[in-house]
């Protein structure tokens, strides 16, 4: 129903000179897609609170709300072209006017927690690129044709949503880092199995994949009470984000999905120390695609115990502080982690090894990361108890992956299949951790039961199985030629 909206939307940010990339048409979508999102949840709000005969105020101001400025309508609940800003009128509006207030929430919001205070975070953090007015006003009336109202509505535009953040991902390598493959998230997670009641947290969380991931599979598993529900929405999902167009396409996202003010916080994770988290700060689950390849200042460093500059191990260190006593993670890394032998990453290696079980360890294809360019791994640990066994899963999808062939689901079944009992097969085997050399922490990926690959031939076999081919290749062009 919306896809050719989405469509029409993207059309209109092609023509328009201030936005020239994906990253662009995600990103000024998402702030009117929020403003759209918001006036819907407005007008449903004051509808329920009319039916209990109860007062309503709203959270933006009239003037500011999208009825208002974006969409105004005439007596007849018309789309009122003569009342609406347009042209230079319309770009000076929202640039000077609307912006500002709205950046003004986050000083005003009582806490974190609220919508106001999202509302302040996301419009500090973004910025109006339309530089035509008629170009903008076209987006304004193209948005104000979706609906929020229904579940069904909601959750097709979280699909539409996610195929835009997919597009972002495919367009480059600076969108490819909030992407993470979607089946990858969904097998991370059956293994995982998050029960409503725990906190799952992202520290890294780029466009909320991860989180959006596990709400619809704790949602989905069976008709939720309303105690349960309320638990989702606001004490179950946490997130952090350095990026602020990632910060702002994830909060977007969770809302699409139904998280109505996401408990997520614009920072960068790696300046707090983890020597100081306190037990309230920790978490049951974490889920995670850290960041490949960065580098971090040496006062960064300083919060670690395990001194590096490769941003995946600090956020390693900080993920295994993060979890409770008991806890589960499931973490995504270059699969360098597992053999590099610098001191800091055999250290880090010994210390997950004897403060965590990792019992499993999920080996990715190259490709799997459009545009990363990096091989990796999942690992899959608890907090709290050594590693004695790890089981490890070669994944082949049979096939070159890419754009036009990427992940599926299907391509994951065996391993969640076999994962449940650590079975042994062509592409799984274990490694009893006494057999690890306790001097590298040697944890590389070596399938022991793989089929023997046939020995190469020599060149003599090879010339001589051509010559027969030549030869069976003449007698039937002699017969075709027989036959004319």
């Amino acid at each position: 129903m919306f896809e050719q909206t989405f469509r029409n939307i993207d059309d209109v940010l092609w023509k328009e000179a201030g936005c020239t990339t994906e990253l662009d048409y995600t990103e000024q979508t998402s702030w009117m897609l929020f403003l759209k999102y918001l006036d819907d949840l407005e007008s449903a709000r004051e509808l329920e609170a009319e039916l209990d005969g109860k007062a309503y105020t709203p959270i933006l101001d009239k003037e500011h709300r999208w009825s208002t400025w974006a969409a105004p309508k005439d007596a007849k609940g018309q789309y009122d072209h003569d009342g609406a800003l347009i042209g230079d009128d319309l770009i000076d509006y929202v640039n000077r006017e609307l912006f500002p207030y709205l950046q003004g929430f986050k000083a005003r919001a009582d806490s974190p927690d609220t919508i106001e205070y999202k509302i302040g975070e996301i419009f500090g953090e973004i910025k109006n690129k339309f530089t035509s007015g008629y170009s903008l006003r076209d987006a304004l009336e193209l948005i104000d044709g979706l609906s929020f109202r229904s579940q069904d509505q909601k959750h097709e535009l979280s699909h539409l949503y996610e195929a835009k953040i997919k597009n972002m991902g495919n367009a480059g390598r600076n969108g490819g880092e909030y992407y993470t493959p979607r089946p990858l998230i969904r097998a991370m997670i059956q293994v995982i199995n998050p029960q409503v009641g725990e906190t799952i947290y992202d520290g890294a969380c780029g466009s909320g994949g991860f989180l959006c991931e596990a709400y619809d599979h704790m949602r989905g598993k069976h008709g939720l009470s309303t105690i349960e529900y309320r638990t989702l929405q606001e004490r179950t999902f946490y997130g952090k984000e350095k990026k602020s167009l990632a910060y702002v396409i994830a909060t977007m996202n969770l809302i699409l999905h139904g998280i109505e003010a996401p408990n997520l916080i614009h920072t960068n994770t790696l300046t707090e120390n983890v020597m100081d988290l306190q037990e309230k700060d920790k978490f049951d689950i974490v889920l995670a695609n850290p960041p490949f390849g960065g580098k971090e200042r040496k006062e960064v460093q300083q919060n670690f115990p395990i001194k590096t500059s490769e941003t995946a191990s600090l956020f390693l260190q900080h993920f295994m502080r993060t979890l409770k006593a008991g806890g589960r993670a499931a973490i995504v890394i270059k699969n360098t982690f597992l053999s590099n032998t610098d001191n800091a990453t055999v250290a880090l290696r010994k210390e997950l090894l004897e403060s965590c079980n990792l019992h499993t360890v999920l080996d990715m294809p190259g490709g799997t990361f459009l545009g990363a360019g990096v091989r990796t791994v999942v690992l899959f640990f608890e907090k709290g108890q050594p590693t004695r066994n790890i089981w490890y899963y070669k994944l082949d999808p049979g096939r070159n992956m890419g754009k036009t062939n990427p992940l599926n689901d299907n391509d994951l079944a065996d391993f969640v299949r076999l994962q449940k009992s650590f079975a042994d097969s062509e592409k799984s085997w274990s490694l009893a951790v006494d057999g690890v050399d306790f001097g590298t922490y040697d944890l590389s990926v070596r399938n022991p039961n793989a089929p023997e690959e046939e020995p190469l031939r020599s060149p003599d076999e090879i010339i001589a199985e051509m010559k027969a081919f030549d030869a069976e290749a003449t007698e039937i062009l002699a017969e075709i030629e027989a036959m004319l």
